[in-house]
C-alpha cells in the first residue's frame, strides 16, 4: 500500500532522530550504521515542500490524488 506524504515525513523524521541518538552501534558482532542525516534532511525538505503544494495536504497519494493533464486541445469526434 502507498504512503501518503505525512506518512513518509513521519518516518523521515523518525529515522532522523534515530540519527541523531546514535548513527551506528555493534551488538552480538552485528553491526548497524543508520542513513546520513544529510540524506534524510534533503528528503524532509523535499516532502514538506510536496505537502505545502499539494491539494490533499499530508493526505495525498503521490499519482493518486491527482487529476491527469490532457495532452492538446480536447476535439470531439463527428458521427456520422
Amino acid at each position: 500500500m502507498a504512503l501518503t506524504l505525512g506518512q513518509q515525513l513521519d518516518e523521515v523524521q523518525n529515522a532522523i532522530s534515530a540519527v541523531t541518538t546514535s548513527q551506528s552501534y555493534e551488538s552480538g558482532g552485528n553491526s548497524l550504521t543508520r542513513a546520513r542525516l544529510e540524506a534524510l534532511e534533503a528528503r524532509e525538505e523535499k516532502l514538506l515542500r510536496k505537502i505545502e503544494s499539494a491539494p490533499n495536504g499530508r493526505n495525498t497519494i503521490e499519482g493518486q490524488n491527482t487529476t491527469p493533464k490532457r495532452k492538446g486541445p480536447r476535439i470531439k469526434k463527428a458521427v456520422w
